[in-house]
Parts: structure tokens; sequence; C-alpha cells
């Protein structure tokens, strides 16, 4: 009788540790970085500048798909960063509202397993 306790136990263990495990690779498989918003100043850019051409997008929601549909929405914070945690896949991500006469985005990224998928992404402000 015993010796089905300590059966029922270690299973137990196993199928917990297995789930932390698993938990533990989803928290640290997904995509990472930051959005930028350019051109920041209308009128032509001139060679050798040393003023920004870009900013940081701040507080920008967008939204991500997959092909079953959409999977999550992220926010950016003040400095236009984002961290989401993904499952393994081909997903696309595009700014969720209207802030620039054109689309941001889509911009396609392959998720890989256990890994965080560091990005920079440029929308267009459409100034000129």
């Amino acid at each position: 009788m015993w010796l089905r306790v300590v059966a029922v136990c270690l299973l137990f263990l196993v199928a917990c540790a297995s789930a932390a495990r698993s938990e533990s690779k989803t928290g640290n498989t997904g995509i990472t970085g930051v959005i930028m918003v350019t051109p920041i100043r209308p009128g032509p850019i001139r060679k050798g500048s040393e003023l920004p051409t870009a900013a940081p997008l701040p507080n920008a929601t967008f939204r991500i798909t997959s092909d079953e549909g959409v999977v999550t929405t992220f926010t950016t914070d003040t400095a236009g960063h984002f961290r989401v945690s993904l499952k393994p896949g081909h997903y696309s991500v595009v700014l969720a509202e209207n802030r620039f006469p054109k689309p941001c985005g889509p911009f396609e990224i392959n998720v890989e397993p256990g890994k965080m998928t560091d990005v920079e992404w440029r929308c267009d402000s459409g100034m000129q």
C-alpha cells in the first residue's frame, strides 16, 4: 500500500516539474524590442546631420495575429519598448490604432522555442 502512495507522489512531483519547465520555456519564448517612428521632422534630412531622424513610439497598442486569428495585444512603454511571451510559431504584428497616415506594419516574425527574439521596427510618421 505504501508503495502505491510513494509511486503516486513521485508521479505528482514529475508532473509538477514538467509543468514548471514548460511554463518557464513559454516565459522565455517570444519577442522583445523597441518600436521607432521616423521621420520625426518635416523636410529633407541633411547628409551628416547629427539631429536624430527617429524617435521611440510610446504608449502604442499593437495587435499580434497568427493563422488562427488574434493572439494578443501589447502596448509599448514610454520609451517604445515591449516584451511579449508567445508560443513558437509565425506571427504578424500591426499597430492597432490609427496614429499615422500609413499603416504601421505588418511586421512578420518567426518565434523560436526557448528564444526571445529582439527586434527594432519602424513606423512611418507620414511627414515629408
